[in-house]
């Protein structure tokens, strides 16, 4: 794959989006610098993650998914992860930055005890304009798109309301602080942030990454 031209369907279909600024920032904050976090604020026991847990390059999402630009991404990380299978894992971490976006992080969480994490994921992504109006989020929908994924929601809505899934979004947003996360997505690539917001710059920071360990890009 040329590391110049990745995904060039995908990028241009986002373009839009990325152009409009549809990173979202907390009212009064600015675009952190690249940075890099402990490894400790980034992977957690809980984590969901794709890819290989010996994979030489650990890309840490923080996501909100009320965010238009994490839709956006979302098959871009998808392929990137397709492209190098065996060097790179996606750990995803919650940053609930939007009103609602902490009970959308329950559906999910609640979606995992019956391996439906994928498919609600995708769904509430793909379905994303019909329930995450911004300032006025449809949980009810929400809740409606996740059930059309076979998800049973009578014990879902009992899961996302235990005690083990508060912990989980507690922890993530508490790293998303301690990761000075302002806006999402926000990207860690072996701990780093890349020096600019986009795909190609995510993807060049990957194949970099792969290729200090002398492997081909």
């Amino acid at each position: 794959m040329n590391r110049r031209t990745f995904v060039v369907s995908t990028v241009t279909v986002a373009a839009a989006v990325f152009a409009g600024g549809a990173a979202v920032f907390r009212r009064g904050a600015t675009a952190p610098e690249p940075a890099t976090a402990g490894a400790d604020h980034l992977v957690r026991a809980h984590s969901p993650v794709v890819g290989k847990a010996d994979a030489k390059v650990t890309v840490a999402e923080f996501f909100d998914p009320s965010c238009e630009a994490c839709r956006a991404f979302h098959p871009i990380l998808e392929q990137i992860l397709g492209a190098h299978p065996e060097d790179v894992r996606l750990v995803l971490r919650y940053a609930p930055l939007h009103d609602g976006s902490d009970e959308a992080v329950k559906i999910l969480e609640a979606s995992r005890r019956q391996d439906k994490f994928d498919a609600v994921l995708d769904a509430l992504f793909e379905r994303q304009p019909e329930w995450a109006v911004h300032g006025a989020p449809d949980l009810s929908k929400a809740w409606e798109i996740a059930g059309s994924t076979g998800l049973n929601l009578e014990r879902a809505r009992k899961d996302a309301a235990t005690p083990e899934v508060e912990a989980v979004l507690r922890q993530d947003v508490a790293d998303m602080d301690a990761a000075k996360v302002d806006k999402t997505p926000t990207f860690f690539v072996n701990g780093r942030a890349p020096a600019q917001f986009g795909p190609q710059p995510l993807y060049d920071m990957i194949v970099a990454e792969i290729a200090r360990d002398g492997r081909p890009t």
